[in-house]
């Protein structure tokens, strides 16, 4: 029989290995997921083109691909894919050294290292993918004027400035720091807990991330409905939305607009895409790591 791999006894510390990984896993997580993404977008608009209103997912999809084709799914996937490689890079790198940095020595199991780490890596990650992801979901609203992702950023440029590509970067921020704290935690606890000897194990791989995705993405939705209103603001019918320019006149828009449950909008899509999104996200990112780690000069980092 063949002996099992000591997986979590490799050396994993190389700062090449865990950028390479990260840039490879978050390209594959957004380019698979992305046509829910863009569902979960056009379900979060404030108001929306009366035919760009769904009733669900389902919906949302069949009426998309019937009226526009199958391509409107996909429209500015490549910008995900631009800088989804360097922000995931940075990501799953700074991730790894903060957990390391945090933890305790002998400890196992640290949820609040896990957690303050995965807080640092989305600041660091988050400064770089911000303008990449208003130019996604620009691209992806209904009736987008952009016909591809390099006239969208410069006629965004050329309209708003600078600051349009960052307007929502303190929302979310405000976002996914308690997002990727939830999530690295619930994570790392769930692997622990299915595959306490820390055997190579793509199953927990895949149920821990979907697990962590699904209750990270619930939890902060009120946030992404108006990370969402104000990077498409540009794009909107309304005066107000147009407007906008922080995250407390965002929440006043949507409560004053849909109440309570306008906080809830895309909730569904936005938990259905991240369960598969993070299982996907973190299995190839395992993987990859254990392969890499056994390669030359990807094991450890030169001395300095």
């Amino acid at each position: 029989m063949e002996e099992e791999v000591d997986y979590e006894s490799l050396p994993t510390t190389s700062v090449a290995t865990n950028m390479l990984a990260g840039a490879l896993a978050g390209i594959t997580e957004h380019t698979v997921m992305y046509p829910l993404d863009s569902v979960k977008t056009r379900m979060q608009v404030l108001s929306p083109n009366p035919q760009a209103i769904y009733s669900g997912v389902v919906n949302a999809l069949s009426r998309i691909s019937t009226a526009e084709g199958s391509r409107a799914l996909w429209r500015g996937v490549s910008s995900v894919i631009v800088g989804a490689g360097p922000a995931h890079a940075l990501y799953f790198a700074t991730y790894e050294k903060c957990k390391i940095m945090f933890s305790k020595a002998g400890t196992q199991q640290n949820h609040l290292a896990h957690a303050g780490a995965g807080a640092c890596a989305t600041i660091v990650s988050d400064g770089l993918m911000n303008p990449f992801d208003v130019i996604k979901q620009r691209m992806q609203v209904h009736g987008s004027i952009y016909r591809n992702v390099v006239a969208c950023a410069v006629g965004t440029f050329r309209k708003e400035g600078i600051s349009a590509f960052y307007i929502s970067y303190p929302t979310t921020l405000m976002m996914t720091v308690p997002f990727q704290s939830i999530h690295f935690a619930t994570y790392e606890h769930v692997r622990h807990l299915m595959n306490p000897k820390g055997a190579y194990d793509p199953k927990t791989h895949i149920v821990a991330g979907a697990l962590a995705g699904a209750a990270a993405a619930a939890v902060t939705n009120p946030l992404d409905v108006a990370k969402t209103l104000l990077q498409t603001r540009g794009a909107a019918l309304d005066k107000g939305v147009r407007e906008a320019s922080g995250l407390v006149q965002a929440f006043k828009l949507i409560y004053a607009k849909h109440g309570l449950r306008g906080f809830a909008l895309g909730a569904q899509a936005r938990v259905l895409s991240h369960m598969p999104a993070t299982a996907i996200c973190w299995t190839t990112y395992e993987f990859l790591k254990m392969v890499l780690s056994t390669q030359p000069g990807f094991a450890t980092d030169p001395p300095l």
